[in-house]
């Protein structure tokens, strides 16, 4: 029976694609795509000519029923978003729901991720992780939820764009100005460039450059861990 593949590609770097991805790609009959022409320079780096099937957030049930009748046809087919792995932050989780619900099997081909490329490099966080993506625009409901995800105690990585990056800086710095902070700007990529410090060290820095540009993912340090270390050292 025919197969969707979910294939992870490189956030920067095209050395990082693994074998197994570039030889899906090179096998199936399609290829989907968040964006067909960033995946177009992505298959042209490998010398690999499929034809290519939008697929982006705006389309992707109307792309997904398409995409259904390709499978029931006999072909296989890949889906590529624009980098990482699609469904974390990226289109995807809506069309496995619409092939799955159809009978067909998904499956992953596991590659980079942001959040994981970071969270590598970024020291102890505790034992929870939480991943939230990309928070709100709207000033209020950031702030909101940031109060919220430091006041669980546990690490947590924010996905965030250079024209809100002071901004969520500074609210971090603002809630609970010591809580150590990582942050990845344009990561795998030639001006890669990752900072830590606390929440304060950081906003200070960040607001005293004149351009910011880049893809950025934060990482909060989690203090769970920390508390019950220093709890357990007070009960001595």
């Amino acid at each position: 029976m025919s197969k969707l593949f979910v294939v992870g590609t490189p956030i920067g770097n095209l050395g990082d694609i693994t074998f197994r991805a570039v030889e899906t790609l090179r096998n199936v009959d399609y290829i989907a795509a968040e964006d067909t022409r960033h995946t177009l320079m992505l298959l042209n780096h490998f010398e690999i000519k499929k034809p290519l099937i939008s697929c982006r957030a705006q389309n992707e049930k109307f792309a997904g029923e398409k995409i259904v009748s390709l499978l029931k046809e006999g072909n296989d087919i890949a889906y590529a978003s624009d980098a990482g792995t699609p469904g974390i932050s990226d289109p995807g989780a809506v069309l496995v729901d619409i092939v799955r619900e159809a009978g067909f099997e998904v499956i992953p081909i596991p590659g980079p991720a942001a959040f994981a490329t970071l969270v590598s490099v970024a020291g102890s966080g505790g034992k929870t992780l939480i991943f939230e993506g990309f928070l709100s625009p709207k000033p209020g409901k950031r702030r909101s939820r940031v109060k919220e995800l430091l006041e669980t105690g546990d690490a947590v990585i924010i996905y965030e764009s250079p024209f809100r990056i002071t901004k969520l800086l500074s609210d971090i710095a603002d809630i609970e100005g010591e809580r150590r902070i990582v942050v990845g700007r344009e990561m795998t990529k030639l001006h890669e460039e990752i900072t830590s410090g606390t929440a304060k060290e950081l906003f200070d820095d960040y607001s005293s450059r004149q351009s910011i540009k880049g893809e950025f993912a934060v990482f909060i340090s989690g203090v769970k861990n920390i508390k019950k270390s220093e709890e357990s050292t007070d009960n001595i």
